[in-house]
């Protein structure tokens, strides 16, 4: 227990270091020494929370490639943490999974599909996100991946399209930048065109790779809109 409280201590600073992104390479090759205390940093502040996301795909990007079963095993867990029977909270569990993806892409080619179905409402049966701040984050998640890999989110773009008509005003902004990291295509324009003339002035928070940042929902979707070339 000290141990592991000791451990959990030096990535926290290591992290919340303005030079923490030089300190990744050596987390990462500490391989499943480093996972659980990762874990435990997802549920500190928004910032530490990120990076600790990043930490820990570059770490299970590494261990895929020594030890492919524990990476997914990695994987299983972010699952079990979403699984609405886990009891968990799931707080910066999202972005962690387009984290890993983004970050490995054996992984991405096996489980980029099991990311895309937390957005994904088929009335029953599915695997939708229910939990709107988790959903907010699933949809971040799949802009991560999209950001890197666009060719495995392609599949997802209608129910990102979808997700700029959700409940939840955020969930919409998300929606519209996750939109904005793909390959442009004029059939995203008539739902973005809707949401940037609304004048949704709430504000979602976005991770850049550095820092945190807050943009309106309609500035997102007014972004996105542009970058269909609209």
């Amino acid at each position: 227990m000290a141990r592991m409280r000791f451990a959990k201590q030096k990535l926290r600073h290591a992290l919340q270091s303005p030079q923490w992104q030089e300190h990744l390479d050596d987390i990462a090759q500490r391989g499943l020494e480093n996972v659980g205390p990762l874990f435990s940093c997802l549920l500190l502040g928004p910032l530490t929370m990120h990076r600790a996301a990043v930490a820990l795909g570059r770490t299970t990007a590494l261990l895929a490639t020594r030890q492919p079963e524990a990476a997914r095993n990695i994987i299983r867990r972010l699952m079990w943490h979403l699984n609405e029977d886990s009891g968990n909270t799931g707080w910066g569990i999202p972005e962690a999974f387009g984290e890993i993806l983004a970050a490995s892409e054996p992984l991405a080619k096996e489980y980029h599909r099991v990311l895309a179905s937390y957005i994904i409402d088929l009335g029953r049966d599915d695997n939708y996100c229910d939990n709107t701040l988790l959903r907010r984050s699933a949809y971040w998640a799949i802009g991560r991946l999209a950001r890197a890999r666009p060719e495995l989110c392609m599949a997802a773009r209608p129910w990102l399209r979808k997700g700029l008509e959700d409940e939840d005003l955020i969930c919409r902004g998300m929606a519209a930048w996750a939109l904005a990291q793909l390959p442009p295509d004029l059939m995203d324009a008539p739902g973005l065109r809707r949401l940037a003339e609304a004048g949704h002035e709430e504000t979602c928070e976005l991770f850049d790779g550095e820092n945190l940042y807050e943009k309106s929902v309609s500035q997102l979707a007014l972004e996105a809109l542009e970058h269909t070339g609209s």
